[in-house]
């Protein structure tokens, strides 16, 4: 059984009862970047960085740890395998859900020690201690494995910092890259990367690894998780987000409220956007915009024989309400009159289409 964290045992995208990508010995979906990956090491020259790219809660840093798993469980490579699968119990998987193995390091953000919260991004210093792992001898046989997690938590110095190992790799050596947003990342890293590029899964595979999960993790009814997969987009973090009462909840009432655009309910879209103005409703409110844009895209579906000029203004109307978002994030705006103008603007461009 995995043991209990203690409090102090804070790591990003950590959730409760959920075991950690490094401590999951088994992969749902991805075949096609396993399969990749094989071929890498059956070929015997094995590309020294992969850049692992895809949406979010979809299984990239799971990946990326089964990767460095198998490296480490077989560190003279050997006859070319068929999977990338360790018996749990092999020392390496231990040492790699300890992150304890000395060729392995985690480059991610942590919380200092004085810190009551995680840092924000990645530090240079943070980054420099991790990649000192390449500039001594490896304390076994094997490659030196470094896995980011992830390259959007990097600044502009630790990114450098990444590039300048990137750019001139010591012998044996692997950098297992996971990026949400790879298109944003320095070109000069994308370039000297291998590009893994994962898929959303699918409604059945969510709800497979869903349902995989060890206690303490509760499992959650069968009509319940069926909503929550057929809502994630291919996302296990956000299935889990969907299956939070306050979620489901919330999402249920912006649904109800976008179904009623023709005649808009004002008294309850102000109690929904005074409850998503809270500090911290930031969940909240990314559930809400991705029902907002589940249920245009559903109407462009829907109208998909109609003339394109009719239904530009649907477009347009998300075009304001991602940018708005991104504002009100950025300059930590009150997001009540984001909320009221989203359903004004929607009511309007759904009148006009």
């Amino acid at each position: 059984m995995r043991p209990e964290r203690l409090p102090e045992d804070v790591e990003a995208g950590d959730l409760p009862h959920i075991p950690r990508p490094r401590e999951q010995a088994g992969l749902v979906g991805h075949a096609q970047a396993e399969a990749a990956f094989l071929d890498g090491i059956a070929s015997g020259r094995l590309h020294h960085a992969w850049l692992i790219g895809g949406p979010r809660g979809i299984g990239k840093a799971t990946l990326a740890y089964r990767m460095a798993r198998w490296l480490i469980a077989n560190p003279e490579l050997g006859p070319s395998p068929n999977t990338l699968a360790v018996d749990p119990g092999h020392p390496a998987a231990r040492q790699v859900a300890a992150l304890s193995h000395p060729n392995l390091v985690a480059l991610r953000r942590t919380r200092p020690p004085t810190a009551k919260t995680l840092a924000t991004k990645i530090s240079v210093d943070a980054a420099r201690g991790a990649l000192a792992l390449f500039g001594s001898t490896g304390g076994a046989a094997g490659y030196r494995i470094c896995i980011v997690d992830s390259a959007e938590d990097l600044n502009a110095n630790s990114a450098n910092a990444l590039l300048k190992m990137v750019e001139e790799p010591p012998p044996r050596c692997l950098f297992l890259i996971v990026s949400h947003a790879p298109g944003r990342l320095l070109p000069t890293i994308r370039s000297r990367c291998r590009a893994l590029t994962l898929r959303p899964l699918s409604e059945a595979e969510v709800a497979r690894v869903v349902t995989g999960f060890p206690p303490p993790f509760v499992q959650p009814e069968a009509e319940a998780l069926a909503r929550a997969a057929a809502l994630a987009e291919g996302s296990v973090a956000q299935a889990l987000a969907m299956l939070e009462p306050a979620t489901a909840n919330l999402v249920a009432e912006v649904e109800t409220l976008l179904a009623r655009l023709d005649h808009p309910d004002w008294r309850r879209i102000l109690a929904l956007a005074e409850k998503l103005s809270g500090r911290d409703a930031d969940e909240l409110f990314a559930a809400s915009l991705d029902t907002v844009f589940r249920f245009v895209s559903a109407e462009l579906d829907r109208r998909a024989h109609e003339d394109p000029a009719r239904l530009a203004a649907l477009v347009e109307v998300c075009d304001k309400i991602a940018r708005a978002a991104r504002e009100a994030a950025t300059y930590n705006l009150d997001r009540r009159p984001l909320v009221l103008s989203l359903f004004g603007d929607l009511a309007g461009a759904v009148r006009a289409a």
